[in-house]
Protein backbone atom coordinates (compact mmCIF):
# COMPACT_ATOMS: atom_id res chain seq x y z
CA UNK A 1 0.00 0.00 0.00
CA UNK A 2 1.08 3.49 -0.62
CA UNK A 3 2.38 5.05 2.54
CA UNK A 4 0.88 8.47 1.44
CA UNK A 5 -2.57 7.08 1.82
CA UNK A 6 -5.41 7.53 4.70
CA UNK A 7 -4.11 4.25 6.34
CA UNK A 8 -0.60 5.53 6.11
CA UNK A 9 -2.09 9.12 7.94
CA UNK A 10 -3.50 7.74 10.95
CA UNK A 11 -2.70 8.45 14.12
CA UNK A 12 -0.22 6.48 16.40
CA UNK A 13 -2.86 5.03 18.84
CA UNK A 14 -4.72 3.44 15.72
CA UNK A 15 -1.96 2.40 14.23
CA UNK A 16 -0.93 0.22 17.19
CA UNK A 17 -3.76 -1.12 17.20
CA UNK A 18 -3.83 -2.48 13.85
CA UNK A 19 -0.61 -3.62 13.94
CA UNK A 20 -1.08 -5.86 17.36
CA UNK A 21 -3.77 -7.68 15.61
CA UNK A 22 -1.26 -8.52 13.20
CA UNK A 23 0.58 -11.71 13.14
CA UNK A 24 3.62 -11.15 14.84
CA UNK A 25 5.01 -12.76 11.47
CA UNK A 26 4.98 -9.76 9.85
CA UNK A 27 5.98 -7.03 12.32
CA UNK A 28 9.30 -6.54 11.04
CA UNK A 29 7.68 -5.98 7.33
CA UNK A 30 5.44 -3.40 8.84
CA UNK A 31 8.06 -1.88 10.43
CA UNK A 32 10.18 -1.35 7.39
CA UNK A 33 7.38 0.61 5.49
CA UNK A 34 7.43 3.93 6.87
CA UNK A 35 9.66 5.36 9.63
CA UNK A 36 7.21 6.72 11.93
CA UNK A 37 5.75 3.00 11.77
CA UNK A 38 9.53 1.95 12.66
CA UNK A 39 9.60 4.19 15.52
CA UNK A 40 6.34 3.07 16.76
CA UNK A 41 7.96 -0.88 16.97
CA UNK A 42 10.81 0.74 18.70
CA UNK A 43 8.93 2.29 21.91
CA UNK A 44 6.95 1.11 24.70
CA UNK A 45 3.55 1.96 23.70
CA UNK A 46 2.86 -0.93 20.73
CA UNK A 47 4.57 -3.14 22.95
CA UNK A 48 2.55 -2.94 26.10
CA UNK A 49 -0.68 -2.85 24.19
CA UNK A 50 0.70 -5.95 22.38
CA UNK A 51 1.11 -7.65 25.90
CA UNK A 52 -2.01 -6.36 27.11
CA UNK A 53 -3.78 -8.11 23.66
CA UNK A 54 -2.24 -11.34 23.60
CA UNK A 55 -1.53 -12.58 26.95
CA UNK A 56 -3.89 -10.16 28.81
CA UNK A 57 -3.42 -13.00 31.98
CA UNK A 58 0.51 -11.94 32.03
CA UNK A 59 1.80 -11.06 36.00
CA UNK A 60 2.20 -7.45 36.06
CA UNK A 61 3.85 -7.90 39.13
CA UNK A 62 7.01 -5.24 39.67
CA UNK A 63 9.41 -7.84 41.42
CA UNK A 64 11.25 -9.86 39.72
CA UNK A 65 14.28 -11.46 41.35
CA UNK A 66 16.86 -13.47 40.55
CA UNK A 67 19.93 -12.77 38.35
CA UNK A 68 18.59 -12.55 35.03
CA UNK A 69 16.51 -9.30 33.99
CA UNK A 70 12.59 -8.81 33.25
CA UNK A 71 13.38 -5.99 30.56
CA UNK A 72 10.42 -4.25 29.18
CA UNK A 73 7.77 -5.05 27.26
CA UNK A 74 9.12 -5.54 24.07
CA UNK A 75 11.25 -7.92 26.50
CA UNK A 76 8.53 -9.63 28.06
CA UNK A 77 6.69 -10.08 24.90
CA UNK A 78 9.39 -11.76 23.82
CA UNK A 79 9.44 -14.42 26.46
CA UNK A 80 6.05 -15.20 26.55
CA UNK A 81 6.07 -15.67 22.88
CA UNK A 82 8.58 -18.14 22.96
CA UNK A 83 7.02 -19.64 26.17
CA UNK A 84 4.00 -20.15 24.20
CA UNK A 85 5.69 -21.85 20.79
CA UNK A 86 8.85 -23.09 22.11
CA UNK A 87 8.01 -24.95 25.27
CA UNK A 88 4.95 -27.18 25.99
CA UNK A 89 4.56 -26.56 29.67
CA UNK A 90 1.07 -28.52 30.10
CA UNK A 91 -0.48 -25.34 28.38
CA UNK A 92 0.79 -22.70 30.69
CA UNK A 93 2.77 -20.01 29.32
CA UNK A 94 5.75 -19.27 32.14
CA UNK A 95 7.07 -15.82 31.40
CA UNK A 96 10.42 -16.91 33.20
CA UNK A 97 10.87 -19.91 30.94
CA UNK A 98 10.91 -17.58 27.88
CA UNK A 99 13.63 -15.05 29.97
CA UNK A 100 16.17 -17.69 30.85
CA UNK A 101 15.42 -19.41 27.31
CA UNK A 102 16.22 -15.47 25.76
CA UNK A 103 19.20 -15.36 27.50
CA UNK A 104 21.25 -18.53 26.77
CA UNK A 105 20.80 -17.97 23.36
CA UNK A 106 22.20 -15.07 23.37
CA UNK A 107 25.24 -15.64 25.58
CA UNK A 108 25.72 -18.18 22.68
CA UNK A 109 24.89 -16.88 19.79
CA UNK A 110 26.67 -13.14 20.63
CA UNK A 111 29.22 -13.41 22.88
CA UNK A 112 32.37 -13.94 21.11
CA UNK A 113 33.23 -15.34 24.68
CA UNK A 114 30.61 -16.87 26.46
CA UNK A 115 30.94 -17.78 30.29
CA UNK A 116 31.32 -21.37 30.81
CA UNK A 117 28.36 -23.75 30.28
CA UNK A 118 28.47 -24.49 34.29
CA UNK A 119 28.42 -20.83 35.11
CA UNK A 120 25.55 -20.15 32.41
CA UNK A 121 23.70 -23.17 33.84
CA UNK A 122 24.12 -21.52 37.56
CA UNK A 123 22.37 -18.90 36.25
CA UNK A 124 19.59 -20.31 35.05
CA UNK A 125 19.22 -22.49 38.22
CA UNK A 126 19.61 -19.44 40.32
CA UNK A 127 16.84 -17.58 38.67
CA UNK A 128 14.27 -20.44 38.69
CA UNK A 129 14.86 -21.13 42.60
CA UNK A 130 14.90 -17.58 43.02
CA UNK A 131 11.17 -17.13 41.37
CA UNK A 132 9.59 -19.63 43.38
CA UNK A 133 10.76 -23.24 41.35
CA UNK A 134 11.33 -26.36 43.44
CA UNK A 135 14.94 -28.19 42.57
CA UNK A 136 13.77 -30.78 40.56
CA UNK A 137 11.47 -27.96 38.35
CA UNK A 138 14.33 -26.09 38.30
CA UNK A 139 16.87 -28.31 36.85
CA UNK A 140 14.08 -30.11 34.37
CA UNK A 141 13.23 -27.32 33.22
CA UNK A 142 17.22 -25.81 32.71
CA UNK A 143 17.88 -28.84 30.95
CA UNK A 144 14.88 -28.23 28.22
CA UNK A 145 16.05 -24.89 27.84
CA UNK A 146 19.45 -25.79 27.28
CA UNK A 147 17.85 -28.67 24.74
CA UNK A 148 16.12 -25.95 22.66
CA UNK A 149 18.53 -23.27 22.24
CA UNK A 150 20.74 -25.70 20.87
CA UNK A 151 18.47 -27.10 18.95
CA UNK A 152 17.67 -23.48 17.15
CA UNK A 153 21.29 -22.49 17.17
CA UNK A 154 22.02 -21.10 13.70
CA UNK A 155 24.07 -23.56 11.63
CA UNK A 156 27.58 -20.97 11.07
CA UNK A 157 31.19 -21.11 11.97
CA UNK A 158 30.66 -19.29 15.49
CA UNK A 159 28.09 -21.91 16.88
CA UNK A 160 30.20 -24.65 15.33
CA UNK A 161 33.51 -22.77 17.32
CA UNK A 162 30.36 -22.62 20.34
CA UNK A 163 29.64 -26.41 20.46
CA UNK A 164 33.25 -27.66 20.14
CA UNK A 165 34.35 -25.10 22.91
CA UNK A 166 30.98 -26.96 25.48
CA UNK A 167 32.48 -30.31 24.09
CA UNK A 168 35.98 -30.00 25.45
CA UNK A 169 35.34 -28.23 28.65
CA UNK A 170 36.11 -30.52 31.63
CA UNK A 171 33.91 -32.42 33.78
CA UNK A 172 33.45 -30.05 37.47
CA UNK A 173 31.62 -31.58 40.22
CA UNK A 174 28.36 -29.56 41.72
CA UNK A 175 25.83 -30.52 43.71
CA UNK A 176 22.20 -30.99 42.28
CA UNK A 177 20.67 -29.21 40.80
CA UNK A 178 23.58 -27.59 39.33
CA UNK A 179 25.00 -30.19 37.67
CA UNK A 180 24.59 -30.65 33.97
CA UNK A 181 22.02 -32.74 32.55
CA UNK A 182 23.50 -35.97 30.52
CA UNK A 183 21.29 -35.48 27.47
CA UNK A 184 22.26 -31.92 27.10
CA UNK A 185 26.03 -32.88 27.04
CA UNK A 186 24.97 -35.65 24.32
CA UNK A 187 22.91 -33.40 22.33
CA UNK A 188 26.11 -30.93 22.27
CA UNK A 189 28.20 -33.92 20.76
CA UNK A 190 25.24 -35.43 19.12
CA UNK A 191 25.02 -31.95 16.54
CA UNK A 192 29.07 -31.65 16.27
CA UNK A 193 29.34 -35.19 14.68
CA UNK A 194 26.20 -34.65 12.52
CA UNK A 195 25.29 -31.51 11.88
CA UNK A 196 28.64 -30.09 11.80
CA UNK A 197 30.91 -33.50 10.59
CA UNK A 198 31.95 -31.18 7.62
CA UNK A 199 33.57 -28.24 9.66
CA UNK A 200 36.39 -30.80 11.90
CA UNK A 201 39.74 -30.80 10.91
CA UNK A 202 41.46 -33.65 11.51
CA UNK A 203 42.99 -32.92 14.89
CA UNK A 204 39.96 -31.50 16.05
CA UNK A 205 37.66 -34.33 15.46
CA UNK A 206 39.68 -36.32 17.31
CA UNK A 207 39.98 -34.46 20.41
CA UNK A 208 36.17 -33.79 20.48
CA UNK A 209 35.67 -37.73 19.85
CA UNK A 210 38.13 -38.22 22.29
CA UNK A 211 35.89 -36.40 25.33
CA UNK A 212 32.88 -37.86 23.91
CA UNK A 213 34.57 -40.85 24.55
CA UNK A 214 35.34 -40.22 28.18
CA UNK A 215 31.64 -39.29 28.96
CA UNK A 216 29.52 -42.02 26.75
CA UNK A 217 29.91 -45.61 26.22
CA UNK A 218 29.26 -46.90 23.68
CA UNK A 219 29.41 -44.31 21.48
CA UNK A 220 27.22 -43.92 18.07
CA UNK A 221 28.17 -45.21 14.78
CA UNK A 222 27.47 -42.42 13.24
CA UNK A 223 29.54 -40.40 14.91
CA UNK A 224 33.05 -42.54 13.79
CA UNK A 225 34.66 -42.38 10.86
CA UNK A 226 36.26 -39.12 10.57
Amino acid sequence: MSVDSSFGKLPDHLLIEIFIRVPVSEWAQISCVKKQWANLFRGECLWQAALATTYPLANPAKRWPGPIPRGLSKRRFAALYVSKHIFSLDGEIDEIVGHTYLFLKEQLELSTMPPSSSILHGTIIDQFIACGKSRDMAHDLASQIWLAVLDNLEENEHTFQILKRLAQEGDVFLPYPYSRSIKVQWRVFEKLFTDFRDCFDHVDYYDVLSCAKTKFQPIPSIWLGY
